[in-house]
């Protein structure tokens, strides 16, 4: 199977650039993944379905993934939580661990190949101290072990980090600092907590720092580096400048990273989320508010990645409208076709050329806007484009089997990308009346309103609408239905 050619704009270069995988048979993708000591909020979801986006794009282009995303188990709030609840670590992390799993089940996130977790990778971090000792880049301190930043010719190349005003032997001992501050960082903490979690290795007693976990989980998994790595752009330094001066100084001879991808901040009416301004908000949080979860990951994926998103609730509500307007035409088309039950046997993955003009002209601005950076503001503007396309082929009187199915399986392979269309009949329980009667009633409505009889109409309407069934007009001039909740 051929391979689509994707650019990608390399963090680490700051340009666009072709994408060349060692192999594209098996694509190695890391991604930073959750601190497992709270809910995930939706920051945290929108670069999780950036990642699924990544994925999902490179299978539709051909590729098949070797990827993985960390599960932090260990960190400095993991322990201060699980002291002061007198619990282990793992007795604190195992239900927030499967919370997120929950989560990206309920946002229809794919499962990938590796979910490796810290708390299982400590030799690999002990491997990689040692290698790096034998390079001549850790000191000891206090009974800790730090990578000395200025014996790393490369430090800096990713952020644009100038090191050259580093007071030699200013340390931190925190997995988590402020940005700009530029300071050797702790790859082993010797504990001083009473209760601390600790790991008695080759190397002493103590564990690891933050930093050092996702090198050393990438070298467990792949051997060696990985075709991308992605994740926030909060994360762009320290924490991946950290990881790449860990990588290359202990294997200076291997290839890390090929492509790093950041996802940009996410805001919320404007402002960055916080709790004491009342604008944090977790994926659950909007649950009990009643969105759903499908029409949350149509909002947090439609802006380009590299865009910061201005969160609200109102944009919210405007994305389920949109989102209807996408599910309310598909269910037309299998319908009108009859189609329902051929549907899934229709392939998401394979190579396939239309023979209509126009769903040629529409697969083409669809591939060519995903393999371009992700560019989903492209697709989605060529979603709504056969949305447009297809009531109008809807519209006409005769349609054939052959033209409905090549409409649906542009349909297919763009949610292969969106994931957000459902192409099973829905089962709505009507109580007094039948799904026949409901069409019979909107062709009669149409048929009134052609006439220019809108009071007979809109007595049509109110009447259904007393049984509990809502009518919406389309902006295409289609009227489909629902049942009101």
């Amino acid at each position: 199977m051929s391979k689509l050619p994707f650019v990608f704009l390399n963090t680490l270069t700051g340009k666009k650039e072709p994408f060349q995988p060692k192999n594209p048979e098996e694509v190695k993708l890391y991604s930073c993944g959750p601190t497992v000591y709270n809910f995930a909020h939706i920051g945290n979801i929108r670069s999780f379905l950036f990642v699924d986006i990544l994925r999902r794009a490179l299978l539709l282009g051909g590729y098949k993934l070797n990827q993985s995303m960390n599960i932090t188990d260990i960190d400095d709030k993991i322990i201060r939580e699980s002291i002061a609840k007198k619990i282990s670590v793992e007795e604190f992390t195992k239900p927030w661990t499967e919370a997120f799993f929950q989560d990206l089940e309920s946002l229809n996130i794919l499962k990938i190949e590796h979910y490796p977790k810290a708390t299982e990778s400590i030799e690999a971090m002990v491997d990689m101290i040692q290698s790096l000792e034998k390079e001549g880049l850790v000191y000891e301190k206090d009974g800790s072990l730090y990578f000395s930043i200025t014996k790393f010719s490369e430090y800096g190349k990713l952020s644009k980090i100038d090191v050259s005003g580093m007071k030699s032997g200013a340390r931190y001992d925190a997995d988590e600092y402020e940005k700009e501050d530029v300071r050797d960082f702790v790859l082993w903490k010797n504990t001083k907590i009473e209760d601390e979690k600790f790991w008695n290795t080759a190397i002493g007693k103590g564990r690891p720092g933050w930093h050092l976990e996702c090198s050393a989980m990438i070298r467990k998994v792949y051997g060696s580096g990985v075709d991308i790595h992605t994740g926030g752009i909060d994360l762009l330094f320290p924490h991946h400048e950290n990881e790449i001066a860990q990588s290359k100084g202990a294997y200076p001879n291997e290839e890390f990273v090929n492509l790093w991808l950041h996802c940009e901040h996410l805001l919320v009416d404007g402002e960055k989320m916080s709790k004491s301004k009342g604008n944090f908000y977790t994926l659950r949080d909007l649950l009990e508010k009643g969105y759903d979860p499908i029409q949350i990951r149509f909002y947090l994926i439609s802006a380009h990645y590299r865009s910061k998103l201005n969160f609200s609730l109102a944009k919210l509500d405007e994305a389920k409208i949109s989102l209807e307007r996408i599910q309310g035409t598909v269910e037309r088309v299998l319908e009108k076709g009859n189609l329902w039950a051929k549907v899934n046997s229709i392939p998401i993955y394979e190579t396939w050329t239309p023979k209509l003009d126009e769903i040629q002209k529409l697969r083409k601005e669809f591939l060519d806007g995903f393999s371009d950076d992700l560019n989903l503001p492209k697709v989605l503007a060529a979603c709504f484009e056969l949305v447009r396309y297809s009531n109008l082929v809807l519209d006409k009187t005769d349609v054939s089997e052959e033209v409905l199915l090549e409409i649906i399986q542009l349909f297919i392979q763009m949610n292969g990308l969106l994931g957000v269309i459902a192409f099973e009949k829905k089962k709505v329980e009507l109580i007094g009346i039948s799904e026949s009667y409901i069409l019979e009633k909107i062709q009669e409505r149409k048929e009134k309103k052609l006439n220019k009889d809108f009071a007979s109409a809109d007595t049509i309407r109110k009447e259904l609408e007393s049984m509990g069934i809502q009518l919406v007009d389309t902006k295409e001039g289609q009227t489909v239905w629902k049942k009101i909740q």
